[in-house]
């Protein structure tokens, strides 16, 4: 893995991420059943990329860290299943940019459980993310699709920000895909008796659009992060991801025409600077 390569992989893993929106959508099944379909594939791939990706080194999980890589399941299903309702219900775009408020999140959580102080610029980015998340819907109006599927949206990215922590927290020393693996591993067990009544009367064609959320969005992309920060640095990868909202609005826009009105290409705007300014600027 040369920084040439470092830098193709993390563009990659970025691009493969912002599409999870867009075979989510194609996917015409309910988001229980696209969780739990995606659970499946990405465990299978996972268990295949930990084979390539492992470090051997790594320590093994204790008994503590076997219950907080549980929970970090919980909450990367959920996660799952609110941005995928957002899709479902708004688009796309508004689901990509809401879930983008998630470094807000992770600033603002951060300094709450770990005690670390947040300077000045992250809460001069929080402000501007809240901005552009203004100006993404039209109206705050919870009749109004816009607002309800911005809400599950955000709510995803909340559920995304405190899924980052506990991985902070618990994960030290673990080999990542593995600690990846028995993540997705607790999605399938808890998400799938919910989904099990659907998956038998999917198509081939919405089994096809799982296989690749699972495959690719996440066992891949997930290993191509991982590979690509043994070579290059966090903060030049979070820039790197900040890219993640443009990709999948483009996306939309070519293949459902979700054209975005000027006011949410303001918003989104404000967001995808925010990220990268604060990624640029962390030390």
């Amino acid at each position: 893995m040369t920084q040439t390569r470092a830098l193709l992989a993390i563009h990659l893993g970025a691009l493969l991420f912002g599409l999870s929106g867009i075979f989510g959508k194609l996917a015409a099944t309910t988001p229980w059943a696209i969780v739990g379909g995606r659970a499946i594939f990405a465990v299978a791939a996972l268990a295949l990329f930990a084979q390539l990706f492992s470090n051997r080194q790594a320590q093994r999980p204790t008994m503590r860290q076997l219950g907080m890589l549980a929970v970090g399941g919980l909450l990367l299903g959920s996660h799952w299943l609110t941005f995928f309702e957002s899709v479902k219900i708004a688009g796309v775009a508004i689901a990509t940019l809401g879930f983008a408020s998630f470094p807000a999140f992770t600033v603002l959580l951060e300094g709450l459980l770990f005690r670390e102080r947040t300077r000045p610029f992250e809460y001069a980015m929080v402000a501007v993310v809240c901005i552009g998340l203004v100006l993404v819907t039209p109206s705050f109006d919870l009749a109004s699709e816009a607002t309800l599927g911005l809400l599950w949206a955000v709510s995803s990215g909340l559920l995304f920000a405190l899924l980052s922590l506990l991985n902070r927290a618990s994960t030290r020393g673990l080999d990542p895909v593995q600690a990846a693996l028995c993540q997705n591993l607790t999605v399938l067990v808890c998400f799938m008796p919910f989904a099990w009544s659907t998956l038998p009367s999917m198509s081939a064609r919405d089994w096809f659009w799982l296989a690749m959320l699972g495959i690719f969005c996440t066992g891949l992309a997930h290993s191509l992060f991982v590979a690509s920060l043994r070579v290059i640095k966090a903060r030049s990868a979070a820039v790197i991801f900040a890219l993640e909202p443009v990709y999948g609005i483009c996306f939309a826009w070519w293949l459902f025409n979700e054209q975005p009105t000027l006011r949410m290409l303001a918003g989104g705007t404000l967001i995808v600077l925010a990220i990268f300014v604060s990624a640029r600027m962390a030390r």
